[in-house]
């Protein structure tokens, strides 16, 4: 019963390829027993527009963003009798009132929650290119400790305010990280007194980590978190989920293989599958031994993982 709980598609994401019901019609032929539709909230500043986004408008994205809610419920709809689907959102902390835009669309949509992700510090990307990271590093006057501190400052301000579900690439502000940098980041007490409070928040509050495989594709030969972050999550007993982050049927179940021996080495025995209720109640997880989650996983072309 394989999962993941955050995904995107080239239908409502330019830098990800293909159809939402490409993505899911994939899903269901690789034997997926929950799949989560989480395309990003829209931006509501023009400055806040990626470079492949610079012939739309901020207007442009809340109607892609609507579009997006109505095919999703539509699908979800279609194939229930194959497959649970969830209708989320993948966050964007850019600045404070990001948060105010937040609250808005999951009353407004009704969202079955969000996934928590934080790709801007100083309201810079840090995961788009390496030449954005490097731009937020030199705006902490090139101080690596600071920029760490500011993304787990930021992600604080994120996790507190809105509590998401599921909290995506824990570390992902290490993604362009440097030697010199990762040093910083590993020796740094007062970097790791913001992580561990973050970790300890998310656990109050019932939220899961995920495993996001992702960071395979993009040349690291670990998922995100890093093994140094799950062991101090598995110190205080943290929650985790899965998560292929595919941007596209191409990368459904992608590297799941890797996860999954990643899992074993790290001895994550459990993950949460996230359950959607009724209208009236938030969406739950249930936890399911990792054995049971690649049974009938079915990967890319058919083969077996």
């Amino acid at each position: 019963m394989p999962i993941s709980s955050h995904s995107h598609s080239g239908q409502f994401c330019l830098h990800a390829q293909g159809t939402l019901e490409q993505v899911i019609l994939e899903a269901i032929q690789q034997g997926f027993h929950t799949f989560s539709f989480t395309e990003h909230c829209p931006r509501k500043y023009a400055e806040d527009l990626y470079p492949e986004e610079s012939h739309l408008t901020s207007d442009d994205l809340f109607h892609t963003f609507d579009e997006y809610i109505q095919t999703a419920k539509q699908l979800r709809e279609k194939y229930a009798d194959k497959i649970q689907i969830l209708i989320g959102s993948e966050t964007e902390y850019i600045r404070p009132d990001s948060i105010d835009l937040l609250r808005e669309l999951v009353a407004k949509y009704d969202l079955d929650y969000l996934v928590g992700s934080v790709h801007h510090v100083n309201a810079i990307p840090i995961d788009f290119s390496v030449e954005l990271w490097h731009k937020a590093l030199e705006h902490v006057g090139g101080c690596y400790e600071k920029l760490f501190l500011d993304y787990f400052d930021h992600q604080y301000t994120l996790l507190t305010s809105l509590q998401p579900l599921v909290v995506a690439h824990f570390d992902l502000i290490c993604l362009y990280a440097n030697e010199e940098a990762m040093k910083v980041f590993t020796n740094s007490s007062e970097v790791w007194k913001l992580i561990e409070r973050n970790i300890e928040y998310v656990n109050s509050y019932g939220g899961v980590f995920e495993i996001n495989t992702s960071a395979f594709r993009k040349g690291w030969s670990v998922a995100y978190p890093k093994p140094q972050l799950i062991k101090l999550m598995q110190k205080h007993n943290s929650r985790f989920t899965l998560s292929d982050d595919s941007h596209g049927p191409h990368q459904v179940g992608l590297n799941y293989h890797r996860g999954k021996e990643y899992l074993e080495k790290e001895g994550i025995h459990a993950l949460a599958v996230l359950s959607r209720n009724s209208k009236e109640s938030p969406t739950t997880y249930q936890m399911v031994s990792v054995s049971q989650i690649w049974s009938n996983f079915v990967g890319k072309n058919g083969l077996s993982p």
